[in-house]
């Protein structure tokens, strides 16, 4: 007895071979390739699609399973038609003998009933098993003729029988056998039902078809060419192919099963048909056909899909206007022409500069205050303490563009962050105050001078905020203002995901936006560890001083002591502690002269030359923080984004293959 072993390589399970003494042939190696990569297909989808849209492709991968672990030397064959269209007649033409009831009461067959004809090996129980047939309605042939040889074929009861049981029973049987031959009559083979509910539907298995024109002997003269014709004409616009000149498609046939008149020819048909072993894969080719035909919408998409260079660009650009990276580079810049001027100034400037630092810090009580405004010209005021460090205007203008409270910044200020200079039309403004050393903040969001809200975790009215601290100022509730860019951000997340996801078909474009979802989720956070870690880079300022600074330092001290030296001189000129004339004074005037002029002039010298390397620092820690908003960008949205998509292509390639385009 033939054995089925398991598939080849441990592939698909529509890959059967048989044993040596068998003479199962494998599949077709192009209806292989399909079925795997349905399978695959199937596989990477799950956890994507509805289960209702992938099982018919299930379905028919079941039924490929099952029909390879069958009988490979046997063709089964089902004779469908409707009530009177003489298919019993003709099942028994051909068997030979009258193996199905015929009479006229209708419906005549109400179970199947097959015809064997033996092949070259047993199997055809386990075919007929599957397909429901009763043991005592399997015949074997009269004749028994070789030209059949392992043909089974079924009589089908009625597809428009009376009884709801005959149809379903008809429904379930298409789906299993391997070819049918539809019988029709000369009054109804124009029946909306045979043509609406099964030929039009099954068009795509013409290659597996027979229509047979049944009962020709009642037409007169030439109407039997004329009801053929117009047969083939509503074939046709069923989109059934003809098989004509050699072309794959259905055989149309006329007969008269009553006075045997071309049932030879049928038979002749049917043995050629059968001899070739090759219905099985076609039935099945035509039912990936069917497959893919249904999964088209969820698999092709409507344009060429992917994330464009411009898309990545644009998303990066978004970030860094989250972070504040232009005001970050705009910032540094100034401190370092702040530390250039401290490094290059005058002894004189360097201690005014002390004074009125200190006078400052008394004037603004328990902390240090000060403002800054990024417009479309940049300004701001600050000093350096004793540390080196920016003072509260400056950190809290960093803390705003981050979008943090300034906690543990000695700041109390307002900071405007704004596109032009000015309160033009549209202008979004980030206002954030900081109350003392390690106190709350407030994060609200402007339009035009009027406040739209706080942006931050809102705490309940006359609250203190978690881990103590004042209110805001105004009696306003305080504010966790971090990740207070959130709406850019997420702007900048949907936007990319958009762009993704168009042309794709819904299930991919919804896997997409998900993806994108479950990455932006903490990204303002994320972007906020990035903005506080590039402040702390930028802390002290430069790392390596230019020499040119301890140059025009010593410069300055040697102009500082020519003043000095001449001022004295000057001083003992006039008090006659000095004598000496014209030439006294001349030479203490002359000293003073140049050390008063000397040493601004050299002051200017150095911020016209300190202009260009502050410029670049500042680029420098503009793209450094552009760089790291990028990379966590990213790694957050990007990445998966682009896995969803590179999973898409996956399926998209095994559909291909599947639909065999």
């Amino acid at each position: 007895m033939v054995q089925p072993r398991s598939p080849v390589g441990g592939e698909g399970g529509g890959a059967y071979r048989w044993v040596a003494d068998g003479g199962r042939r494998a599949v077709a190696g192009g209806l292989r390739g399909r079925l795997d990569a349905l399978r695959e297909l199937i596989a990477l989808s799950r956890s994507r699609l509805d289960g209702r849209a992938l099982e018919g492709a299930g379905r028919v991968l079941e039924t490929a399973d099952e029909r390879y672990r069958l009988s490979g030397e046997h063709t089964v064959v089902a004779i469908a038609g409707a009530t009177g269209s003489g298919k019993s007649s003709l099942f028994n033409a051909l068997a030979g003998a009258n193996r199905s009831q015929v009479g006229p009461r209708r419906p005549t067959t109400a179970e199947p009933v097959a015809c064997v004809w033996p092949g070259s090996r047993a199997g055809a129980e386990g075919l007929l098993y599957r397909l429901g047939v009763p043991a005592h309605r399997r015949h074997a042939p009269a004749d028994g003729s070789s030209e059949l040889h392992g043909l089974i074929l079924i009589d089908l009861p009625d597809h428009d029988s009376s009884a709801t049981e005959h149809r379903a029973q008809v429904d379930r049987m298409l789906e299993l056998v391997d070819a049918v031959i539809w019988v029709v009559d000369p009054e109804k083979y124009a029946d909306a039902v045979l043509h609406e509910r099964y030929l039009r539907p099954l068009a795509g298995y013409a290659e597996v078809m027979f229509v047979v024109l049944n009962q020709v002997d009642r037409l007169p003269g030439d109407a039997a060419d004329q009801v053929v014709d117009d047969l083939r004409r509503l074939l046709d616009e069923d989109g059934l192919a003809l098989g004509e000149h050699g072309e794959p498609g259905a055989a149309v046939l006329a007969l008269s099963a009553a006075t045997g008149k071309g049932v030879g020819e049928l038979r002749e048909a049917l043995g050629q048909f059968v001899t070739e072993r090759g219905a099985a894969d076609r039935r099945l080719a035509a039912d990936v056909d069917a497959a893919a035909e249904r999964l088209r919408s969820v698999y092709v998409a409507q344009s060429r899909v992917g994330l464009t260079e411009r898309a990545r660009a644009e998303f990066d650009d978004r970030l860094a206007e989250a972070v504040g990276a232009v005001a970050t580079g705009r910032a540094a810049e100034r401190d370092w022409l702040r530390y250039a001027e401290r490094a290059c100034g005058s002894p004189w400037a360097r201690m005014r500069g002390r004074r009125g630092s200190r006078w400052r810090t008394r004037g603004s009580g328990a902390g240090a205050m000060g403002t800054g405004a990024f417009g479309g010209g940049v300004t701001g005021t600050g000093r350096m303490d004793d540390a080196g460090r920016a003072d509260g205007g400056r950190a809290g203008a960093r803390q705003v563009r981050r979008g943090r409270t300034a906690t543990g910044q000695s700041c109390a200020g307002r900071v405007d962050v704004g596109r032009g200079a000015g309160t033009g039309t549209g202008r979004v403004e980030v206002s954030r105050t900081g109350v003392g050393r390690g106190g709350a903040g407030r994060a609200a969001l402007w339009r035009n001078g009027t406040r739209l809200g706080s942006v931050g975790r809102q705490e309940g009215p006359g609250q203190l905020p978690p881990g103590g601290g004042a209110a805001g100022e105004g009696g306003e509730p305080a504010v966790d203002g971090r990740a207070a860019a959130r709406p850019v951000v997420e702007q900048a997340v949907r936007t990319v995901a958009a762009e993704a996801a168009h042309g794709l078909p819904a299930p991919w474009a919804q896997a997409v936006r998900e993806a994108a979802d479950r990455g932006a989720y903490g990204l303002p956070e994320a972007l906020d560890k990035v903005a506080a870690e590039a402040e702390e880079s930028l802390r002290g300022g430069p790392a390596v001083k230019p020499r040119w600074w301890t140059v025009a330092a010593s410069l300055q001290g040697m102009l500082s002591v020519l003043q000095v030296v001449g001022v004295l001189w000057l001083l003992g000129a006039v008090t006659g502690a000095v004598t000496g004339g014209a030439a006294d004074w001349v030479s203490g005037l002359l000293p003073a002269l140049i050390g008063s002029v000397g040493g601004p002039a050299l002051t200017w010298m150095c911020r016209v030359v300190a202009r260009g390397p502050a410029r670049r620092y500042g680029q420098d820690a503009e793209r450094r923080l552009r760089s790291a908003a990028a990379g966590c960008g990213r790694a957050r949205v990007l990445e998966p984004v682009a896995a969803e998509l590179l999973r898409y292509r996956e399926v998209r390639e095994q559909y291909a293959v599947a639909s065999g385009s």
